[in-house]
C-alpha cells in the first residue's frame, strides 16, 4: 500500500482516530461478512518472460469460433480495414473528452460527426456523445422521461433480459416503478399495454427488432403510449435502421441502442457503446455531452460542448445523470465505420444479413426445426425445440467449430450476418440434420 498511497501508517491512524474508527475494516462494519473476499492467494513476483508464458497459457483456453450463428445483443459484422487502421493511431486513442474541450477540436469534430450520423440513422433531432453501452442507454432513457406526477415506467417482455436487468437496477436506485408487460406470440401484447398505461405512466420502452428477432408494430404501440400522455422510447439495432422505418417515423420521443455492430468487435463483451438520440423537445434531458458546430471570430468552423447536463458541469441536483465517461474512442470508431460503409454499404450489410437469416431459417425448417413465432424478422429468429435437443445441437456445432444459436425458452435463437457464407450455413444445417436423425 505504501508504494501507491502516500499516507503513512501514522497518518492513517490519525485519520481513523479523527473519525472515531479503530481500523479501516470498521469502515465497512455494515457490509455482510459473506461479501468480503478472502485473502487472495497470489503467486510470488514473476519475470516478464514468466508472466508472458502464464498469460499465453490462459489465452489458449479461449475458443474462437470461425462461424458464428449467435447474436442476442452482440453481433459479428465485417469491419473495413480503414476503421481499425485509423482508430489505432496513437494520437487518436482516447476514451475521454478533455475538460478544456475546445482545445481539442479534432476530438470534438469526431464526436459531432458521430452525432450527426446517428441522427441521420435514427431520424431523430439530436444525439449525445454516447454512454457506456446499450443497456445503460436504455436505463438512462427512463430517467429522461420521468416527471413529477409520472413516475411509472413500462418495458416489454420482448426486450433483451440483460437490458431489463440493468433497467431494474437503475429504477431501484431512483425509486422508480418498473413494470414488465407480457408478450403474446413473441411480440408485445398490445391489449396489455393499453390497459396498463395510466395517468402516472412516464414511458414505455420497446426493442425493435425485439429479442426474438421479430419486428414489432412500433408505430401502433407508440400511438397507444402517446394517447396516454407518456413518452415512447425505442431501442433499435443500428444495422437494421438501414432498412426499417426510423424511430422518428414510428413516433419515438427517444431512440437508443447498442452501437457495437457499428465497427466494434464482439470482443468478449466490451468495451461497447450506448447511443442515445431524441427529439428536440427531449434534448435538455439527454445525459452526457452534446457537441455543437459554430464559427470563430475569423468565420472558421469550430466545435464546442453545447450542452453538458451532467453533475460534473452543473449543480448536482439539476443534473440529469452522473455519467462521467462518453466512450469517445468507441463513438469515434462507430463514426468511422458509418463513414467507410456509407448509406449504400450499410444498407447492403443489412440486406445480406436479413437474406442469409431467412435462408438459414428456411433450411432449418426443412431439417426439422420450425419457427417458434410467426411474423416478419430481421436477422434473428427462434426455432422450436426442447431444451435437450437444443443442448445436443449446440454441442455438435461446437465440435465442428461453429457457435450455434442461443438456447432460449422454447427453442434456439439464431442469427446470421453478412460475414457468414452459404457454405457455412449449409454445414450448420447438415449437422442439425444429423442430430435430429434426418
Amino acid at each position: 500500500m505504501g508504494s501507491y498511497v502516500p499516507n503513512s501508517p501514522e497518518v492513517q491512524r490519525e485519520m481513523l482516530d479523527a473519525i472515531g474508527v479503530r481500523s479501516i475494516r470498521d469502515l465497512y462494519a455494515n457490509v455482510p461478512k459473506k461479501m468480503f473476499v478472502r485473502e487472495l492467494d497470489l503467486p510470488h513476483e514473476m519475470s516478464e518472460l514468466e508472466v508472458r508464458a502464464a498469460v499465453t497459457e490462459l489465452a489458449e483456453k479461449n475458443r474462437v469460433f470461425k462461424t458464428c450463428l449467435r447474436g442476442a445483443g452482440s453481433y459479428r459484422h465485417y469491419i473495413p480495414a480503414v476503421v481499425k487502421s485509423i482508430t489505432s493511431r496513437e494520437e487518436l486513442v482516447t476514451a475521454y473528452t478533455p475538460y478544456q474541450a475546445e482545445i481539442s477540436q479534432g476530438i470534438l469534430q469526431s464526436i459531432f460527426e458521430y452525432q450527426t450520423m446517428l441522427c441521420e440513422l435514427t431520424g431523430m433531432d439530436v444525439s449525445n456523445a454516447s454512454v457506456y453501452d446499450g443497456a445503460t442507454a436504455a436505463a438512462e432513457s427512463i430517467t429522461m422521461c420521468l416527471e413529477r406526477k409520472r413516475t411509472r415506467a413500462y418495458v416489454s417482455a420482448t426486450v433483451n433480459p440483460q437490458v431489463i436487468a440493468v433497467m431494474r437496477t437503475y429504477c431501484f436506485g431512483s425509486g422508480t416503478s418498473l413494470t414488465v408487460l407480457p408478450a403474446k406470440d413473441g411480440r408485445t401484447d398490445k391489449a396489455a399495454l393499453k390497459a396498463a398505461l395510466g395517468d402516472d405512466a412516464a414511458c414505455f420502452y420497446l426493442q425493435q427488432p425485439n429479442y426474438f428477432g421479430l419486428l414489432e408494430d412500433a408505430a401502433e404501440l407508440g400511438g397507444l403510449v402517446h394517447a396516454a400522455g407518456a413518452k415512447f422510447v425505442m431501442g433499435v439495432n443500428p444495422i437494421a435502421c438501414a432498412l426499417m422505418k426510423t424511430p422518428a417515423e414510428c413516433g419515438a420521443d427517444v431512440a437508443v441502442g447498442e452501437g457495437q455492430p457499428l465497427g466494434l468487435d464482439t470482443a468478449f463483451g466490451g468495451p461497447y457503446l450506448g447511443f442515445m438520440t431524441a427529439t428536440h423537445d427531449m434534448m435538455r434531458h439527454l445525459p452526457g455531452r452534446i457537441v455543437g458546430q459554430t464559427r470563430d471570430v475569423d468565420g472558421k468552423t469550430g466545435y464546442v460542448l453545447t450542452l453538458t447536463a451532467r453533475e460534473q458541469h452543473i449543480r448536482r441536483e439539476k443534473a440529469s445523470s452522473n455519467i462521467c465517461s462518453n466512450e469517445a474512442l468507441c463513438a469515434f470508431t462507430a463514426g468511422l465505420y458509418l463513414s467507410a460503409m456509407g448509406a449504400d454499404g450499410l444498407r447492403r450489410a443489412a440486406e445480406l444479413s436479413m437474406s442469409k437469416a431467412h435462408y438459414l431459417a428456411g433450411e432449418l425448417k426443412r431439417a426439422g426445426l420450425p419457427l417458434l413465432y410467426r411474423g416478419e424478422y430481421f436477422h434473428e429468429f427462434v426455432t422450436a425445440c426442447d431444451a435437450r435437443t437444443a443442448a445436443a445441437i449446440e454441442k455438435a456445432l461446437e465440435k465442428a467449430g461453429i457457435l450455434g444459436g442461443l438456447p432460449v425458452e422454447g427453442g434456439i435463437l439464431w442469427c446470421a450476418t453478412e460475414v457468414v457464407t452459404r457454405t457455412e450455413l449449409d454445414q450448420a444445417v447438415e449437422i442439425v440434420k444429423e442430430v435430429l436423425g434426418k
